[in-house]
């Protein structure tokens, strides 16, 4: 059975952004706060200066609301790289670079660091569209650290391989973290490891013979 196809939401006029955005900034606030447990609904709407009904029809659940935070910050995160982009010489570096600063930027504020990456551990296909938009955001900073090295035609499927990869350890590295059983060591150098992995899909689209996630000896093993 074909998948529903969930129609486009109209876009927010200029005074439902502006709650859009005390909303968050109120959900930032309590989270750093207390972290997880402090982002409740009630609280959220009373600081945000908006009724409870209307804090539900923009966030039907706490999840959707810290996930929708998590996106806000990769947001601005993205904003500020773009202003001051890692000057790292190769590809891997330049993306272990972006991914470190953000993680230091975690550092600062743990409470909310937890209290969003739980809420995206917790996620579920209702969630799907601020999920997206989390893993859209995190792509496209990565690409954007990848640089030059991407071609005319876009990212070849190796690089959004490893880029995905890459994703998947951020991830689990901030879990691990969060919970105690990773030190900040430990992160760096998962960080710094796998983003090796973009350096080798950049020699293997250059021809260096190199090659990439699905060359050669992947295809080796798949068969």
């Amino acid at each position: 059975m074909a998948a529903e196809v969930k129609p486009a939401s109209p876009p927010l006029t200029r005074r439902q952004e502006a709650r859009r955005r005390r909303i968050l900034d109120a959900t930032t606030l309590l989270a750093c706060r207390g972290g997880f447990d402090a982002v409740q609904m009630r609280e959220v709407a009373e600081e945000a200066g908006v009724a409870l009904g209307t804090l539900y029809r923009y966030f039907p659940s706490k999840v959707h609301l810290l996930v929708a935070t998590m996106g806000d910050q990769l947001e601005h995160l993205h904003t500020t790289l773009r202003k001051r982009p890692p000057a790292s010489d190769s590809p891997a570096e330049r993306v272990a670079e972006t991914l470190l600063r953000a993680f230091r930027a975690l550092q600062r504020d743990p409470y909310l660091a937890d209290a969003m990456v739980r809420a995206l551990t917790f996620a579920d296909r209702g969630v799907r569209d601020e999920v997206d938009g989390v893993i859209g955001r995190t792509t496209a900073i990565i690409l954007d650290a990848i640089g030059p090295s991407i071609g005319a035609q876009g990212p070849t499927p190796e690089q959004l391989s490893a880029v995905r990869v890459v994703e998947h350890t951020w991830h689990a590295a901030l879990i691990t973290w969060l919970s105690g059983r990773a030190t900040i060591a430990q992160v760096r150098s998962d960080i710094e490891t796998v983003c090796r992995l973009i350096d080798l899909t950049v020699r293997g689209s250059a021809g260096t013979g190199l090659p990439g996630p699905g060359g050669p000896a992947a295809r080796g093993i798949e068969d």
